[in-house]
Protein backbone atom coordinates (compact mmCIF):
# COMPACT_ATOMS: atom_id res chain seq x y z
CA UNK A 1 0.00 0.00 0.00
CA UNK A 2 1.68 3.32 -1.27
CA UNK A 3 0.76 6.63 0.10
CA UNK A 4 1.18 9.82 -2.24
CA UNK A 5 -0.10 13.22 -2.89
CA UNK A 6 -0.75 12.50 -6.42
CA UNK A 7 -3.74 11.05 -8.44
CA UNK A 8 -2.50 8.03 -10.40
CA UNK A 9 -4.91 4.79 -9.36
CA UNK A 10 -7.66 3.86 -11.37
CA UNK A 11 -10.77 3.08 -9.55
CA UNK A 12 -11.44 -0.11 -8.57
CA UNK A 13 -13.96 -2.41 -8.24
CA UNK A 14 -14.72 -4.19 -5.02
CA UNK A 15 -12.47 -5.84 -2.45
CA UNK A 16 -12.24 -9.41 -4.65
CA UNK A 17 -8.24 -10.79 -4.52
CA UNK A 18 -5.98 -8.92 -7.27
CA UNK A 19 -8.27 -5.86 -7.10
CA UNK A 20 -7.31 -2.45 -5.56
CA UNK A 21 -9.43 0.25 -3.97
CA UNK A 22 -8.00 4.05 -4.88
CA UNK A 23 -8.41 5.53 -1.67
CA UNK A 24 -8.33 9.42 -0.69
CA UNK A 25 -7.45 10.72 2.63
CA UNK A 26 -8.79 14.62 2.57
CA UNK A 27 -6.40 15.24 5.89
CA UNK A 28 -4.38 18.71 6.67
CA UNK A 29 -2.89 16.91 9.36
CA UNK A 30 0.44 15.29 8.96
CA UNK A 31 -0.04 12.82 11.90
CA UNK A 32 -3.13 11.91 11.64
CA UNK A 33 -2.84 11.06 7.70
CA UNK A 34 0.33 9.10 9.37
CA UNK A 35 -1.67 7.19 11.27
CA UNK A 36 -4.24 6.50 8.96
CA UNK A 37 -1.03 4.70 6.59
CA UNK A 38 0.04 2.91 9.24
CA UNK A 39 -3.34 1.35 10.15
CA UNK A 40 -4.01 0.53 6.62
CA UNK A 41 -0.32 -0.91 6.31
CA UNK A 42 -0.26 -3.28 9.77
CA UNK A 43 -2.91 -5.23 7.64
CA UNK A 44 -1.88 -4.95 4.16
CA UNK A 45 -5.08 -3.34 3.19
CA UNK A 46 -5.69 -3.70 -0.88
CA UNK A 47 -6.06 0.20 -0.97
CA UNK A 48 -3.80 2.90 -2.45
CA UNK A 49 -3.94 5.72 -0.80
CA UNK A 50 -3.81 9.32 -1.97
CA UNK A 51 -3.59 12.00 0.33
CA UNK A 52 -4.47 15.52 -0.43
CA UNK A 53 -5.13 18.50 2.37
CA UNK A 54 -8.18 20.48 1.40
CA UNK A 55 -11.24 20.14 0.01
CA UNK A 56 -10.34 22.27 -3.18
CA UNK A 57 -8.00 19.49 -3.84
CA UNK A 58 -10.46 16.39 -3.26
CA UNK A 59 -12.95 18.00 -5.23
CA UNK A 60 -10.69 17.34 -8.56
CA UNK A 61 -9.26 13.70 -7.14
CA UNK A 62 -12.73 12.69 -5.95
CA UNK A 63 -13.73 10.57 -9.12
CA UNK A 64 -10.80 8.63 -9.01
CA UNK A 65 -11.53 7.22 -5.46
CA UNK A 66 -14.03 4.55 -4.55
CA UNK A 67 -13.91 5.78 -1.22
CA UNK A 68 -13.00 8.80 0.91
CA UNK A 69 -11.58 9.38 3.99
CA UNK A 70 -12.50 13.13 4.91
CA UNK A 71 -11.30 14.87 7.98
CA UNK A 72 -13.96 18.02 9.11
CA UNK A 73 -11.74 20.07 10.17
CA UNK A 74 -10.04 21.43 7.29
CA UNK A 75 -8.44 24.94 6.34
CA UNK A 76 -11.29 25.47 3.55
CA UNK A 77 -14.18 24.21 4.76
CA UNK A 78 -16.30 24.88 8.30
CA UNK A 79 -19.30 22.23 9.62
CA UNK A 80 -20.48 20.21 7.04
CA UNK A 81 -19.62 22.37 3.96
CA UNK A 82 -17.04 19.77 3.12
CA UNK A 83 -19.26 16.81 3.07
CA UNK A 84 -21.80 18.37 1.17
CA UNK A 85 -19.55 19.41 -1.53
CA UNK A 86 -18.00 16.14 -2.14
CA UNK A 87 -20.99 14.40 -1.88
CA UNK A 88 -22.94 16.53 -5.15
CA UNK A 89 -20.01 15.58 -7.41
CA UNK A 90 -21.87 13.78 -9.95
CA UNK A 91 -19.97 10.17 -9.99
CA UNK A 92 -18.11 10.76 -6.93
CA UNK A 93 -17.33 8.33 -4.19
CA UNK A 94 -18.80 7.56 -1.19
CA UNK A 95 -17.31 9.53 1.81
CA UNK A 96 -16.47 7.76 5.77
CA UNK A 97 -15.85 11.13 7.61
CA UNK A 98 -13.18 10.86 10.65
CA UNK A 99 -13.55 12.32 13.89
CA UNK A 100 -11.54 13.59 17.12
CA UNK A 101 -13.45 12.29 20.29
CA UNK A 102 -14.51 15.67 21.46
CA UNK A 103 -16.44 16.36 18.45
CA UNK A 104 -17.85 12.79 17.95
CA UNK A 105 -21.47 14.10 17.48
CA UNK A 106 -19.70 15.43 14.26
CA UNK A 107 -19.85 12.19 12.85
CA UNK A 108 -23.64 11.36 13.83
CA UNK A 109 -24.79 14.61 11.57
CA UNK A 110 -22.40 13.72 8.72
CA UNK A 111 -23.92 10.50 8.55
CA UNK A 112 -27.66 12.02 8.57
CA UNK A 113 -26.52 14.34 5.89
CA UNK A 114 -25.18 11.45 3.50
CA UNK A 115 -22.15 10.57 4.77
CA UNK A 116 -21.55 6.20 4.77
CA UNK A 117 -20.14 6.03 8.25
CA UNK A 118 -18.15 7.71 10.71
CA UNK A 119 -14.65 7.05 12.56
CA UNK A 120 -13.36 8.46 15.18
CA UNK A 121 -9.72 9.04 15.35
CA UNK A 122 -7.70 6.98 17.86
CA UNK A 123 -10.56 4.67 17.98
CA UNK A 124 -10.34 2.70 15.52
CA UNK A 125 -7.61 0.17 14.05
CA UNK A 126 -6.50 -1.16 10.78
CA UNK A 127 -9.51 -3.66 10.27
CA UNK A 128 -12.42 -1.52 11.59
CA UNK A 129 -10.78 1.19 8.95
CA UNK A 130 -10.77 -1.43 5.88
CA UNK A 131 -14.29 -2.85 7.11
CA UNK A 132 -15.96 0.81 7.15
CA UNK A 133 -14.36 1.50 3.45
CA UNK A 134 -15.27 -2.17 2.39
CA UNK A 135 -18.86 -1.63 3.59
CA UNK A 136 -19.19 1.95 2.57
CA UNK A 137 -18.65 1.28 -0.66
CA UNK A 138 -20.69 -1.97 -0.96
CA UNK A 139 -23.68 0.41 0.48
CA UNK A 140 -23.04 2.71 -2.31
CA UNK A 141 -23.21 0.64 -4.95
CA UNK A 142 -26.42 -1.49 -2.94
CA UNK A 143 -28.14 2.85 -3.19
CA UNK A 144 -27.17 2.95 -6.86
CA UNK A 145 -28.45 -0.15 -8.21
CA UNK A 146 -32.14 0.50 -5.89
CA UNK A 147 -31.79 4.42 -7.94
CA UNK A 148 -31.49 2.24 -10.98
CA UNK A 149 -34.18 -0.20 -10.11
CA UNK A 150 -36.53 2.47 -9.03
CA UNK A 151 -35.60 4.44 -12.21
CA UNK A 152 -36.42 2.24 -14.32
CA UNK A 153 -39.70 1.31 -12.88
CA UNK A 154 -40.69 5.22 -12.88
CA UNK A 155 -39.65 4.50 -16.77
CA UNK A 156 -41.99 1.49 -17.22
CA UNK A 157 -44.65 3.71 -15.38
CA UNK A 158 -44.48 6.81 -17.57
CA UNK A 159 -43.79 4.16 -20.65
CA UNK A 160 -47.53 2.66 -19.53
CA UNK A 161 -48.86 6.12 -19.27
CA UNK A 162 -47.45 7.49 -22.03
CA UNK A 163 -48.94 4.68 -24.46
CA UNK A 164 -52.37 4.92 -23.00
CA UNK A 165 -52.21 8.19 -24.22
CA UNK A 166 -50.93 7.58 -27.87
CA UNK A 167 -52.23 4.00 -28.48
CA UNK A 168 -55.72 4.23 -26.61
CA UNK A 169 -58.47 1.48 -26.85
CA UNK A 170 -60.40 1.41 -29.78
CA UNK A 171 -63.76 2.27 -30.27
CA UNK A 172 -64.12 -0.53 -31.92
CA UNK A 173 -67.30 -3.71 -31.35
CA UNK A 174 -67.20 -5.76 -34.98
CA UNK A 175 -66.60 -9.54 -33.57
CA UNK A 176 -65.51 -10.21 -37.23
CA UNK A 177 -62.43 -7.72 -36.94
CA UNK A 178 -58.75 -7.79 -34.72
CA UNK A 179 -56.07 -5.74 -33.90
CA UNK A 180 -52.82 -5.83 -33.09
CA UNK A 181 -50.33 -2.47 -32.20
CA UNK A 182 -46.72 -1.34 -31.11
CA UNK A 183 -45.07 1.43 -30.49
CA UNK A 184 -41.28 1.49 -30.09
CA UNK A 185 -39.68 4.97 -29.35
CA UNK A 186 -36.21 5.61 -31.34
CA UNK A 187 -33.06 4.94 -29.54
CA UNK A 188 -34.59 2.35 -27.16
CA UNK A 189 -34.51 4.56 -24.40
CA UNK A 190 -36.59 7.27 -25.28
CA UNK A 191 -40.09 6.95 -23.52
CA UNK A 192 -41.61 10.11 -26.08
CA UNK A 193 -42.68 10.12 -29.18
CA UNK A 194 -45.17 12.11 -32.37
CA UNK A 195 -46.54 8.28 -33.50
CA UNK A 196 -49.95 8.14 -32.44
CA UNK A 197 -53.23 5.90 -33.75
CA UNK A 198 -56.74 5.23 -33.18
CA UNK A 199 -59.63 3.39 -34.77
CA UNK A 200 -64.07 4.34 -34.16
CA UNK A 201 -66.46 2.61 -35.53
CA UNK A 202 -69.23 4.96 -36.52
CA UNK A 203 -72.99 4.42 -36.23
CA UNK A 204 -73.26 3.40 -39.91
CA UNK A 205 -70.62 0.33 -39.45
CA UNK A 206 -67.88 2.01 -41.17
CA UNK A 207 -64.67 1.27 -38.67
CA UNK A 208 -62.20 4.70 -39.13
CA UNK A 209 -59.02 4.43 -38.81
CA UNK A 210 -56.06 6.78 -38.00
CA UNK A 211 -52.05 6.45 -37.95
CA UNK A 212 -50.16 9.56 -37.69
CA UNK A 213 -46.37 10.70 -36.99
CA UNK A 214 -45.75 14.34 -35.46
CA UNK A 215 -42.17 15.33 -36.50
CA UNK A 216 -39.38 15.27 -33.91
CA UNK A 217 -39.10 13.33 -30.68
CA UNK A 218 -39.80 14.62 -26.66
CA UNK A 219 -42.65 15.58 -24.50
CA UNK A 220 -43.63 18.57 -26.80
CA UNK A 221 -44.09 16.34 -29.43
CA UNK A 222 -45.90 13.61 -27.99
CA UNK A 223 -48.37 15.83 -26.78
CA UNK A 224 -49.41 17.27 -29.80
CA UNK A 225 -49.33 13.40 -31.01
CA UNK A 226 -52.04 13.26 -28.45
CA UNK A 227 -53.84 16.61 -28.91
CA UNK A 228 -54.48 15.51 -33.01
CA UNK A 229 -55.35 11.51 -31.68
CA UNK A 230 -58.03 13.05 -29.52
CA UNK A 231 -59.15 15.92 -32.13
CA UNK A 232 -59.86 13.19 -34.49
CA UNK A 233 -61.48 11.21 -32.64
CA UNK A 234 -63.78 14.08 -31.46
CA UNK A 235 -64.41 14.93 -34.83
CA UNK A 236 -65.13 11.26 -36.10
CA UNK A 237 -67.96 10.99 -33.74
CA UNK A 238 -69.23 14.57 -34.34
CA UNK A 239 -70.00 13.19 -38.13
CA UNK A 240 -67.76 15.47 -39.65
CA UNK A 241 -67.13 14.43 -43.12
CA UNK A 242 -64.18 13.03 -44.55
CA UNK A 243 -63.11 16.01 -46.93
CA UNK A 244 -63.08 18.58 -43.73
CA UNK A 245 -61.86 16.51 -40.93
CA UNK A 246 -58.12 16.76 -42.07
CA UNK A 247 -58.63 20.26 -42.40
CA UNK A 248 -59.84 20.97 -39.03
CA UNK A 249 -56.92 18.52 -37.64
CA UNK A 250 -54.47 20.79 -40.02
CA UNK A 251 -56.11 23.93 -37.63
CA UNK A 252 -55.47 21.90 -34.52
CA UNK A 253 -51.63 21.07 -35.66
CA UNK A 254 -51.17 24.74 -36.38
CA UNK A 255 -52.23 25.75 -33.31
CA UNK A 256 -50.66 24.01 -31.14
CA UNK A 257 -47.41 23.21 -32.61
CA UNK A 258 -44.35 25.40 -30.92
CA UNK A 259 -42.82 26.27 -34.10
CA UNK A 260 -43.72 26.29 -37.90
CA UNK A 261 -41.29 23.67 -38.94
CA UNK A 262 -43.53 21.14 -37.40
CA UNK A 263 -45.57 18.88 -39.25
CA UNK A 264 -47.54 15.64 -38.71
CA UNK A 265 -48.25 13.03 -41.73
CA UNK A 266 -51.71 11.22 -41.20
CA UNK A 267 -52.79 7.69 -42.65
CA UNK A 268 -56.62 7.66 -42.49
CA UNK A 269 -58.79 4.64 -43.61
CA UNK A 270 -62.68 4.51 -44.03
CA UNK A 271 -63.65 0.60 -43.99
CA UNK A 272 -67.32 -0.27 -45.15
CA UNK A 273 -69.59 -1.79 -43.33
CA UNK A 274 -69.24 -4.95 -45.34
CA UNK A 275 -65.67 -5.01 -44.51
CA UNK A 276 -64.83 -5.83 -48.09
CA UNK A 277 -63.12 -2.30 -49.10
CA UNK A 278 -61.92 0.57 -47.69
CA UNK A 279 -61.39 4.34 -48.37
CA UNK A 280 -57.89 5.70 -47.99
CA UNK A 281 -56.69 9.37 -47.53
CA UNK A 282 -52.62 9.57 -47.01
CA UNK A 283 -51.25 12.87 -45.65
CA UNK A 284 -47.48 13.06 -46.18
CA UNK A 285 -47.85 9.23 -45.03
CA UNK A 286 -46.66 5.94 -46.45
CA UNK A 287 -49.23 4.14 -47.72
CA UNK A 288 -50.35 0.50 -45.44
CA UNK A 289 -49.42 -2.91 -47.04
CA UNK A 290 -52.04 -5.44 -47.42
CA UNK A 291 -50.90 -8.95 -46.04
CA UNK A 292 -53.53 -11.21 -46.89
CA UNK A 293 -54.45 -12.87 -48.98
CA UNK A 294 -51.49 -11.20 -51.10
CA UNK A 295 -48.76 -9.64 -49.63
CA UNK A 296 -48.28 -5.54 -50.90
CA UNK A 297 -48.04 -2.26 -50.74
CA UNK A 298 -51.01 -0.06 -51.46
CA UNK A 299 -50.50 2.45 -53.49
CA UNK A 300 -47.91 4.96 -52.75
CA UNK A 301 -48.84 7.65 -55.80
CA UNK A 302 -51.69 9.00 -53.73
CA UNK A 303 -50.00 10.35 -50.81
CA UNK A 304 -51.00 14.51 -50.38
CA UNK A 305 -48.74 16.67 -48.29
CA UNK A 306 -48.29 16.38 -44.70
CA UNK A 307 -50.50 18.31 -42.38
CA UNK A 308 -49.26 22.01 -41.49
CA UNK A 309 -46.69 22.41 -44.80
CA UNK A 310 -49.55 24.23 -46.93
CA UNK A 311 -52.52 26.26 -45.59
CA UNK A 312 -54.82 24.39 -47.72
CA UNK A 313 -55.29 20.26 -47.07
CA UNK A 314 -55.03 19.06 -50.31
CA UNK A 315 -55.50 14.48 -50.76
CA UNK A 316 -56.84 12.31 -52.95
CA UNK A 317 -59.20 9.67 -51.59
CA UNK A 318 -58.21 6.23 -52.83
CA UNK A 319 -60.55 3.08 -53.03
CA UNK A 320 -59.26 -0.57 -52.27
CA UNK A 321 -60.94 -3.70 -52.65
CA UNK A 322 -60.21 -5.77 -49.79
CA UNK A 323 -61.88 -8.92 -50.12
CA UNK A 324 -63.76 -11.25 -47.79
CA UNK A 325 -60.55 -12.42 -45.47
CA UNK A 326 -57.91 -9.84 -44.76
CA UNK A 327 -54.90 -8.31 -42.95
CA UNK A 328 -53.47 -4.80 -43.29
CA UNK A 329 -50.22 -3.54 -41.80
CA UNK A 330 -50.32 0.31 -41.18
CA UNK A 331 -46.56 1.85 -40.20
CA UNK A 332 -44.46 5.10 -39.47
CA UNK A 333 -41.64 5.47 -41.21
CA UNK A 334 -39.38 4.95 -38.52
CA UNK A 335 -40.15 1.37 -39.95
CA UNK A 336 -39.65 1.86 -43.05
CA UNK A 337 -36.91 4.05 -42.84
CA UNK A 338 -34.47 1.57 -41.59
CA UNK A 339 -31.67 1.01 -43.34
CA UNK A 340 -30.22 -1.95 -44.91
CA UNK A 341 -26.78 -1.76 -43.06
CA UNK A 342 -24.96 1.11 -42.00
CA UNK A 343 -25.03 3.81 -44.48
CA UNK A 344 -27.22 1.66 -46.73
CA UNK A 345 -30.81 2.93 -48.18
CA UNK A 346 -34.12 2.52 -46.79
CA UNK A 347 -35.77 -0.27 -46.76
CA UNK A 348 -39.51 1.34 -47.68
CA UNK A 349 -42.10 -1.54 -48.23
CA UNK A 350 -39.77 -3.11 -50.89
CA UNK A 351 -36.92 -3.91 -48.49
CA UNK A 352 -40.04 -4.60 -45.60
CA UNK A 353 -42.31 -6.57 -47.25
CA UNK A 354 -39.74 -9.75 -47.83
CA UNK A 355 -39.43 -9.82 -43.90
CA UNK A 356 -43.25 -10.03 -43.42
CA UNK A 357 -43.41 -12.62 -45.61
CA UNK A 358 -40.87 -14.88 -43.87
CA UNK A 359 -43.11 -13.79 -41.07
CA UNK A 360 -46.59 -13.89 -41.96
CA UNK A 361 -48.74 -16.21 -41.36
CA UNK A 362 -46.76 -18.56 -39.63
CA UNK A 363 -46.09 -16.44 -36.27
CA UNK A 364 -49.29 -15.05 -36.26
CA UNK A 365 -50.89 -11.72 -35.23
CA UNK A 366 -49.26 -11.85 -31.53
CA UNK A 367 -45.81 -12.42 -33.10
CA UNK A 368 -46.02 -10.91 -36.23
CA UNK A 369 -44.84 -6.91 -34.68
CA UNK A 370 -42.28 -7.65 -32.65
CA UNK A 371 -40.33 -9.68 -34.55
CA UNK A 372 -40.76 -7.68 -37.60
CA UNK A 373 -39.58 -4.58 -35.69
CA UNK A 374 -36.69 -6.66 -34.74
CA UNK A 375 -35.45 -8.12 -38.11
CA UNK A 376 -35.77 -4.87 -39.18
CA UNK A 377 -33.31 -3.72 -36.34
CA UNK A 378 -31.00 -6.69 -37.30
CA UNK A 379 -30.93 -5.21 -41.22
CA UNK A 380 -30.36 -1.79 -40.12
CA UNK A 381 -27.20 -2.69 -37.45
CA UNK A 382 -28.83 -1.41 -34.26
CA UNK A 383 -32.00 0.63 -33.12
CA UNK A 384 -34.27 2.60 -35.80
CA UNK A 385 -33.29 6.11 -35.47
CA UNK A 386 -37.14 7.50 -35.37
CA UNK A 387 -40.20 5.88 -33.53
CA UNK A 388 -42.13 3.36 -34.89
CA UNK A 389 -45.71 2.87 -34.31
CA UNK A 390 -47.41 -0.34 -36.09
CA UNK A 391 -50.98 -1.38 -36.50
CA UNK A 392 -52.01 -4.67 -37.83
CA UNK A 393 -55.97 -4.67 -38.38
CA UNK A 394 -57.55 -8.17 -39.30
CA UNK A 395 -60.80 -9.70 -40.24
CA UNK A 396 -61.45 -13.47 -40.95
CA UNK A 397 -59.50 -16.60 -41.01
CA UNK A 398 -56.62 -14.44 -40.12
CA UNK A 399 -57.44 -13.53 -36.26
Amino acid sequence: MAATDSAGAVAGVDGAEGVRWPLLLVEDDDADAYLVSELLDEVSAPVDLTRVRTVAEAVLQARHASCILLDLGLPDSAGLSALRRLLSIDGGAPVVVLTGLVDEYRGAEAVAAGAQDYLVKGQVDGRDLVRAVRYAIERERADTAARALRESELRAEEKARLERGLLPRPLMDDPTMDHRTRYRPGHRQALLGGDFYDMVSTADGTVRVLLGDVCGHGPDEAALGVSLRIAWRTLVLAGVPDPARLGFLQQVLVSEREHDEIFATVCELAIAPDRRSLRMILAGHPPPALLSPSTMALRGDVVGPALGILDDVVSDEVTVELGENWALLLATDGLLEGRDGPGGEPLGWEGVLPEVADLWPACGPDGLLDALIDRVEERNGGPLTDDVALLLVLRGRQM
